[in-house]
């Protein structure tokens, strides 16, 4: 790299900040916008405001310098056409007087100001013309004009004009050479340009058209390799078989159901149905369930891992909190008070003697349900006939260590479940391995929790608002973005303003405070204390997310609600709404910026979780949305899985059948496996 002509060891080193330390990756480093500069507009025609490429040749230069010791100084160039002058302003580039001497041509890119003495540009791109003398010289000036030209992301101390002259003698000795990862009848039928092409063309096209066509075959690259793996990765599973049969019976369909206190709503009854169907299937289950917060989809879970206790076989539980893990066993013990199944909790922070016991009763298979957090992954962790594994909130957890707990059972059924819904074109993305079941429907009787978005002055009227619940029986979250004051952030947090609270608007009611650094003892006290209604108003922070159940919670205050992420906020808002009274979300919010504002009227328009997934991949784009790096899968730099969901949808197709024809990618696939070797191994982490 630092041998191409124009790099060297310092730019080399440069250049790395950016990524780049080969030359494929210096042609791979696709410019963020092109300007088309195919055309040049006479001097005498500029107006104010316009962006405009000029070529003149410099009448005048003069410098001047403004203060002290450390002077500053503005050169002042004059470039007339014949058809008129501008004057080209440069603040602090000394240099510029060297390069802009009188009788130079030149040419001008830059946006138009209009001054008395006519039109100005204020530090434009400026190219001086080669001597013809110099045939590559002259060669490299039409990179920055005449021409539609690439605007490339930088790194500080390689200006433009550089990083597209080293791209540009770069091309020739990369491009031809790397191997083309599209078979040929996949290519031509797609109607794609070449590798080739495509990198000539997304750097230096001759049209809009070119750029155009290199843009999409490049995108579709990036789209069919993350595809490809994502088949490869369900055939895998499609191939693998279990050793044990699983047979479900009416007479065991209606013993499980008699467990709940409540009739599964059609949904569910759907779900549970798709489920059942995996799991009497020779392969194992492979299944996401999604289903808006307050759905139903522990049950439906608890349906399936009942199946395959009835089978004389364990199943797991693994959720990314404490507090989610001891929401599952309570309502598992719920389900199955006076059953025979027997339940254990698993959570990093129980004692050395209690985990010891605890994980060799699961090994012995004295213990058919295991309820745990990440603990659950951890080596020591063994299980006798492992058949049923659920992960919950599935996005807190990478591939690897989903496959971590499945690789505890023997071809184990898998179920992972999300109460953040993913759009169809994530779905696509993170999850086309699996099978989707949805719960898009909501328990009877529930009421749909009103949003209301609040500023400093409406916080005397929502606090008797708060006062009025809880008189009625009721009770209320007051959530904070920070455990503790903070000097760099004015924000509101936990632990002062629970006391605030109390000394304050809450003085005759008792206030909890719920954190993720309290012991779990203490976390357990709290949150009894908030069912029980010994503390009606529990300030916490965003640790309850997840796995909070109190129907009687009617009240959710969320201080700097600009602060959380749209999908966060509506998780938040899942911790009402559970029982049958009307409940209200009460946003106090100081958003300045247009995404902050646009999530929270997203919020406040809509409490359907796949509006507000979508929105919310909309404002954050698909890098942010869910973790994406979470995903164990090959990260997107050009495609974008909202504007190019047909692309996405054809190299779905596209892949599928190729590892159908091609299952090792050893013939017509092969330069395509490579291409996936390559993109996993430079994958970071």
């Amino acid at each position: 790299m630092q041998y191409l002509r124009g790099v060297g060891l310092e730019r080399a080193k440069k250049l790395s900040k950016l990524g780049i330390a080969t030359l494929e990756d210096l042609v791979r480093h696709v410019p963020r916008e092109h300007d088309d500069r195919s055309q040049t507009t006479p001097i005498g025609s500029l107006e104010a405001e316009m962006k405009a490429t000029v070529r003149g040749r410099v009448v005048s230069m003069r410098q001047r310098r403004f203060g002290g010791g450390r002077a500053k100084s503005v050169i002042t160039a004059t470039i007339g056409d014949g058809s008129g002058w501008v004057e080209a302003e440069f603040w602090n580039q000394r240099w510029r007087a060297d390069q802009l001497c009188d009788g130079t041509d030149v040419i001008l890119t830059g946006r138009v100001t209009w001054e008395r003495n006519g039109p100005r540009m204020t530090s434009p791109e400026v190219e001086t013309l080669a001597d013809g003398n110099d045939p590559e010289a002259a060669e490299e000036n039409l990179l920055h004009s005449g021409r539609i030209v690439p605007i490339h992301h930088l790194t500080q101390g390689i200006p433009v004009t550089r990083m597209r002259a080293i791209v540009w003698r770069a091309l020739p000795h990369v491009v031809d050479a790397l191997e083309d990862p599209l078979p040929d009848a996949l290519r031509t039928q797609r109607e794609f340009p070449s590798l080739a092409h495509a990198l000539r063309w997304i750097h230096f096209p001759h049209t809009m058209a070119e750029r155009d066509a290199a843009l999409q075959r490049l995108k579709y690259d990036e789209l069919l390799v993350l595809q490809v793996a994502l088949a490869r990765r369900r055939l895998r599973h499609e191939t693998e078989e279990k050793p044990h049969r699983i047979v479900v019976t009416q007479r065991l369909d209606e013993r499980i159901r008699a467990r709940f206190p409540f009739a599964l709503t059609n949904a569910q009854n759907r779900c549970v149905g798709e489920i059942a169907d995996d799991l009497t299937a020779p392969r194992p289950m492979n299944r996401l369930l999604q289903g808006d917060v307050g759905s139903g989809k522990t049950a439906v879970a608890a349906y399936g891992m009942l199946i395959a206790v009835a089978h004389k076989l364990q199943a797991a539980i693994v959720t990314p909190t404490e507090i989610l893990a001891e929401q599952h066993f309570t309502t598992l013990s719920t389900y199955l008070a006076g059953s025979q199944v027997r339940i254990e909790l698993v959570t990093g922070n129980q004692r050395s003697k209690k985990r010891r016991e605890t994980l060799a009763r699961i090994a012995a298979h004295d213990v058919d349900i295991a309820i745990g957090t990440h603990a659950l992954f951890q080596q020591d962790v063994e299980f006798a006939k492992l058949a049923f594994v659920v992960v919950d909130e599935q996005h807190k957890f990478g591939v690897l260590q989903r496959a971590a707990l499945r690789d505890k059972g023997i071809a184990a059924d898998m179920l992972v479940m999300s109460a953040t819904p993913i759009p169809r074109t994530l779905t696509m993305t993170l999850f086309g391995d699996l099978d989707v079941s949805v719960i898009d429907e909501l328990p009877p009787g529930r009421q749909p929790v009103q949003t209301v978005l609040c500023r400093e002055g409406d916080r005397r009227q929502a606090y008797d608002w708060v006062r009025r619940e809880i008189g009625r029986g009721r009770r209320a979250f007051h959530v904070c973005p920070l455990v503790e004051r903070s000097e760099e952030l004015p924000l509101r947090a936990a632990v002062d303003f629970a006391d605030e609270l109390r000394a304050g608007p809450f003085r005759s009611v008792g206030v909890g405070l719920l954190h993720g650094r309290m012991k779990s003892a203490e976390k357990d006290a709290a949150m009894e204390a908030f069912r029980s209604g010994a503390t009606p108003v529990l300030v916490c922070t965003s640790v309850v997310e997840v796995g909070v159940d109190v129907p009687e919670a009617t009240v959710l205050i969320v201080e700097h609600a600009e602060r959380f992420g749209l999908a966060q906020l509506h998780q938040l808002r899942g911790r009402i709404g559970r029982g049958r009274d009307a409940s209200r979300m009460i946003c106090f919010h100081n958003a300045h910026t247009p995404d902050a504002r646009a999530r929270l009227q997203a919020l406040a328009a809509t409490t359907d979780g796949f509006k507000i997934a979508e929105e919310d991949l909309r404002i954050r784009g698909p890098g942010e949305f869910l973790g994406t790096r979470q995903s164990g899968l090959p990260e997107l730099r050009l495609a974008n899985l909202i504007t190019d969901a047909t692309l996405l949808t054809q190299a779905r197709a596209d892949a599928f059948e190729l590892i159908e024809r091609d299952p090792g990618l050893r013939r017509e696939g092969a330069a395509l496996g490579h291409a996936l070797a390559r993109t996993l191994a430079a994958r970071p982490g």
